[in-house]
This record gives structure tokens, C-alpha cells and sequence, in this order.
């Protein structure tokens, strides 16, 4: 009886160490058990977005006109700044594409170069016009590029040479009144585009059929200028600015700036169109664009940057030796702005009987 009970008494107590050592290995394998959903958490966990790398070569702003008008101007000046701040370090060129008011230079951009994020190019209102207008129309406009930014705003002006008859913009009118066909128009634009529009604007609010005012249109403000000088043209219709340095050399005379207010700087003496009761204006900006398929880094990138520039003490340095006033839009409230001007513009067009 007493063997039976020691019996069964080691039986039991082997089963509870066995119970126990059983636990106590449990209880070891537990972390283990529990590390296998942390190591999967981390494998699954996706990696850092590598920073983008862009620009890593030499950029180009494409001028899409010959030397020495607005956009050629604008260009320039967009590449000095870049590069006296530092703000890019890379190459930034300056590349003139003239032909068509800048309907050559488009045709090709919005085909071939779709997805160049190295070249750029500057505009205003003629990539809206030339895809509005009758004649020489494009079937590209803005709607084919990526708007980065507006970055300025100048307004049309009326001049004629320095040793030229006419003082002030009326007694231009009138002759042009009497005889529509006797005098010349220059602009650096195609017929309907800017520089046709802002030559006529004053004409059709003084009741002169602006269909039969003369107008001839040359590859940028620069060949316009040179038209004038040399006795080609009797009068010249393009924006304010551009005119600065012709001003201030003594070579032409402007008449009046399609302005609300007189601007400043060299043309501070020069009425507005409202001054000398035409009741006109229009309003030029100049921008900045990349191509309709432009990388998503690469149009930060460029949102950014042009942003500090305009910011910059080197920029507003520019905007006064050049009188021009900047007006920053960023690339979505710059689209915004286009949509709406290009309704504006075609309201024009469609009065002077040039719309397609």
C-alpha cells in the first residue's frame, strides 16, 4: 500500500515538473513568436522618395522672336538674374527662334519638345492671339504647355521717330482719319497678333476702320524699331518698355502708353491714351513656360525658384533699369488668369473682325 501511494506520489510530482519545464519554455518562445509581425512590419514599410536631381545639366529660355524686343528682353534678364543670384547652378542660355510672332517656335514646342524639362521659353498675350486670330492662326496655345509663372506687366505703346511731324498721339489720328491707307504701321507681330493689336486699339476707338490702317509686321520689336528709324515705317505699335532704351538715346518719340496711369522712369513724360481722350488701354504681361508634359519635380523645381527670384534685390534692380512692373502669378493662378484673358481677347477679335 505505502509502495502504490510513493508510486503515484513521484508520478504526480513528475507530471507537475513537467508542467512547469513545459510553462517555463512557453513562456521563453513568446518574444520570438511575437518579433515575427515586427521584422514583416518592417520589410513592408515603403522607402524614402529619393530627392530629384534636377536640373543636372545646362537649361535653354527660348526667345521665340529675333533680337531686341520684349521677349528677347525678358529672357535675358530672366538668365542674368538666375545666374548673378546663384539660384540655379547650372548653365541657363538664351536662344532666339523668330518667324510668325512666335507660331514657328510653337508649332515645334508643342510637338517635338513635349517633354523637355531643359527648355523653356517666354511669352505674353501672342500665345493666346495667334490661337484666336483668322489669319496665320495656330492650333497651339497655352493649353499645350505647363504655365510656371506671370511675371510681369507692361502696357502698348504708340511711337514714332524722333524727327517725326507728329507730337502727341491726336494729330496722328486725325491724318490717320482723314487717309487711313497714307501712313505706315510697324509691329514686331504678325497681322492680328499684339503689336497689330495695340497699333490699331487707339485708331478703332477714334472711329477709323482699322481694317484699312497699313500695317506691316516684322520678326520682334528690335526689326520694327530699325523699320521706323530707317524711314520704312511712319509709325510704330509695341509695348512700353521695349522703347526705354530708344528713349532715352533720343531716337523716338512716344506719343502715348495704353496705360491707366502714366509709368515711370524715362517715360514718366509720356501722357496715356485716356489723357488725350482715347479711351484704351491693354495690358501686356510676360511669363514663363516648360513643356505640356513636364515632369512633376521638374515644375517645382521651377515654381520655387522663380518664385525667389522675383523676390530677390537683383530682380527688382532689373524691373527698374528695365521700367518694367513685376506682377507675380504662380503657375495655377497664372493659368486661371490666362483662361480669362483669352475670353477678353477674343471679344477683341471678334470686334475688329479677326477672330477664326
Amino acid at each position: 500500500m505505502i509502495k502504490q501511494l510513493l508510486s503515484i506520489s513521484w508520478k504526480v510530482t513528475a507530471i507537475s515538473i513537467l508542467s512547469v519545464s513545459l510553462a517555463a519554455c512557453g513562456n521563453t518562445d513568446k518574444p520570438a513568436a511575437t518579433s515575427a509581425p515586427a521584422d514583416k512590419g518592417k520589410e513592408t514599410t515603403a522607402p524614402a522618395a529619393a530627392k530629384s536631381n534636377y536640373p543636372e545639366k545646362a537649361l535653354s529660355i527660348i526667345a521665340p522672336s529675333g533680337a531686341g524686343g520684349g521677349w528677347d528682353m525678358t529672357a535675358r534678364t530672366i538668365a542674368k538674374v538666375l545666374s548673378d543670384t546663384k539660384a540655379v547652378d547650372k548653365p541657363v542660355t538664351v536662344e532666339n527662334k523668330p518667324g510668325g510672332g512666335g507660331a514657328v517656335f510653337m508649332a515645334e514646342y508643342a510637338t517635338k519638345d513635349v517633354k523637355d524639362n531643359y527648355k523653356l521659353f517666354v511669352s505674353s498675350p501672342p500665345i493666346l492671339i495667334n490661337h484666336l486670330k483668322k489669319e496665320g492662326n495656330t492650333p497651339y496655345g497655352f493649353n499645350d504647355t505647363t504655365p510656371l509663372a506671370q511675371l510681369t506687366k507692361d502696357y502698348g505703346a504708340v511711337a514714332v521717330a524722333a524727327n517725326s511731324k507728329y507730337k502727341d498721339l491726336k494729330s496722328l489720328l486725325d491724318d490717320m482719319k482723314a487717309d487711313p491707307t497714307k501712313l505706315t504701321v510697324a509691329g514686331g507681330s504678325a497681322p492680328g497678333s499684339m503689336d497689330h493689336l495695340v497699333s490699331i486699339l487707339p485708331a478703332f476707338k477714334y472711329g477709323i476702320d482699322p481694317k484699312k490702317v497699313k500695317y506691316v509686321s516684322y520678326d520682334g520689336g528690335g526689326e520694327a524699331v530699325t523699320a521706323l528709324l530707317g524711314g520704312n515705317a511712319d509709325v510704330l505699335g509695341t509695348d512700353a518698355s521695349s522703347l526705354d532704351q530708344y528713349v532715352k538715346a533720343g531716337k523716338i518719340r512716344i506719343l502715348a502708353v495704353a496705360a491707366p496711369a502714366r509709368l515711370g522712369g524715362n517715360l514718366k513724360d509720356v501722357p496715356t491714351m485716356k489723357e488725350q481722350g482715347i479711351d484704351a488701354e491693354f495690358l501686356i504681361w510676360r511669363g514663363i513656360f516648360g513643356p505640356k508634359n513636364m515632369s512633376a519635380d521638374a515644375k517645382s523645381y521651377w515654381e520655387d525658384t522663380l518664385k525667389k527670384m522675383v523676390e530677390s534685390d537683383t530682380w527688382k534692380k532689373e524691373m527698374e533699369a528695365n521700367n518694367w512692373e513685376t506682377d507675380y502669378k504662380n503657375g495655377d493662378d497664372f493659368k486661371t488668369f490666362l483662361v480669362q484673358q483669352e475670353t477678353q481677347l477674343k471679344d477683341m477679335l471678334t470686334a475688329l473682325g479677326m477672330q477664326k
